[in-house]
This record gives C-alpha cells, sequence and structure tokens, in this order.
C-alpha cells in the first residue's frame, strides 16, 4: 500500500480521534455520561439503536468485554426474531428508510420509563432512526444521539417530520466523519477511507468509560463485563445479567 496514503488516513483518523477529546466534545459527551448514568441509578438501561454500519456503534456498546451489562440493543433484525416478520424485509437496505416499523419495532422491545436510548446515525436523516428518535422521545425516554453534524447537514431528512436525529436527541454527539464519510479522495475522483465507524466506536468506549467513573465516584460498583474468555468470566457476567433478566438481550 502506498505510504503516502496510508499516512494521509492516520493523520485523518488520529486528528479526529485527538478532537473528541477536545473542550467542544468532551462536553456533549459529558452530558450523555449524565444521561446513562442516572438512568442506571434510576434502574434503567441503555437500549441502542443503529442501522446499517452504524450498527457496529451498538455492538461497542452492547454486551461487549469492558462494557456496561445494563444495555440492550434494538435492531431492525428484531421485526423477525421476535415479531415474525418473513426474513425478506432484511434484504437491501429499503428498511432502514422505512419509518412504519417504528411501531413495531418497539412493540417487541422490552422497554422501562428510567431507560435512556442512544441512537446512531452517522447521515442522521433515515426514516427508521428518526422515526425511533421521535417514538423514545414521545414515550419520554432521554435520547443520545450519535450523528456527522457535516453530514446531516448537507442532505434532505427522510422522515415525513423533516427532521433529522440531531434535532431529536436531548444530547448530539458529532462523530466528526466528513460528508459522504470518506477522508481521502484517489487521483481518479474516488472516494475511501472511511472514519465514522473509528470514530463511532471511540465515543462508544469514552461514554463506557465516563459512565463506569460517575458510578464509582457515587460509591457503587459499575456492572461492567469482563472477558467470558478468562477464569470466572461467565460467572461474573451472568451474576449481574440476572440482575436485568428479561430486560437486555444478549444474541449470538
Amino acid at each position: 500500500m502506498n505510504e503516502t496514503i496510508t499516512s494521509a488516513y492516520l493523520h485523518e483518523v488520529t486528528s479526529r480521534l485527538q478532537r473528541l477529546i477536545e473542550p467542544e466534545a468532551t462536553a456533549s459527551i459529558d452530558a450523555a455520561c449524565d444521561l446513562i448514568a442516572a438512568s442506571l441509578r434510576a434502574g434503567g438501561v441503555v437500549q441502542a439503536f443503529g442501522t446499517g454500519h452504524s450498527q457496529a456503534f451498538v455492538m461497542e456498546v452492547v454486551g461487549r468485554a469492558g462494557g456496561l451489562i445494563p444495555t440492550s440493543s434494538m435492531a431492525l433484525r428484531d421485526l423477525v426474531l421476535y415479531g415474525g416478520r418473513d426474513t425478506s424485509i432484511l434484504s437491501g437496505g429499503q428498511l432502514e428508510r422505512d419509518d412504519s416499523v417504528v411501531e413495531e419495532l418497539f412493540a417487541v422491545t422490552p422497554t422501562s420509563p428510567e431507560d435512556v436510548f442512544i441512537v446512531a446515525s452517522n447521515s442522521g436523516v433515515n426514516g427508521s432512526i428518526v422515526g425511533v428518535a421521535l417514538a423514545a422521545k414521545e414515550r419520554g425516554h432521554r435520547l443520545i444521539g450519535v450523528t456527522s453534524l457535516e453530514h446531516t447537514n448537507a442532505v434532505t431528512p427522510k422522515h415525513p417530520s423533516g427532521k433529522r436525529l440531531s434535532e431529536i436527541a436531548d444530547v448530539v454527539i458529532d462523530n466528526l466523519a466528513p460528508y459522504g464519510d470518506t477522508a481521502l479522495t484517489l487521483d481518479d475522483g474516488t472516494g475511501v477511507g472511511a472514519v465514522s465507524s473509528i470514530t463511532a466506536a471511540f465515543i462508544a468506549q469514552l461514554l463506557t468509560i465516563g459512565v463506569a467513573e460517575r458510578l464509582g465516584d457515587s460509591g457503587a460498583k459499575p456492572p461492567v463485563y469482563i472477558s467470558a474468555n478468562i477464569p470466572g468470566g461467565d460467572e461474573h457476567n451472568h451474576a449481574l445479567e440476572d440482575a436485568y433478566r428479561g430486560r437486555i438481550r444478549r444474541t449470538a
């Protein structure tokens, strides 16, 4: 691989990660940590939702070693797994643009009033993303949005409300991805070097660390997973998961 391109991509990634720990970004991240910690103290869980590659963000938040146990994922595939829809609806990318599935999705998702929602979407304009955000707010939940402000402000909302995720969330965290997500342009004009998955993963870990710190500072033992691949991992994790039985989902 061309070393110049590699170095350019490394700069694009690391410069954005650096910006995420600077005051402008940390203000939003701190506010999000406060919302999550308050939810967990009240007995709530984190409900995380994303479509497309934003599902990678959800996987960083939910059910991973070093992550918070009271977390659960909401996914469009739940319409098949728990709602009885045919698998054919998962073909292609149209479902994420369909706002009509939101109520059905909530119907098959166990939630409590104390739960806090995190919705991740680079564009922040697709029907299911905006629909879930609106439905969460209508049900009284606090909402954190993770999105690219550069991208979302450059495109037209696709939800009938005309809103963007960034216009609905109580706290908005900018993932700093450029318009179109690609940070480099090849000589022939091809855009490459997506960054949103990397910055989103970093954001997810900053949220986890910040919430664990807040819970620890208040005298509580943070409910955090340890790797299932070390001795005692399963026992530790299952004991804590039992406290949220029926409220958090773990699938293969």
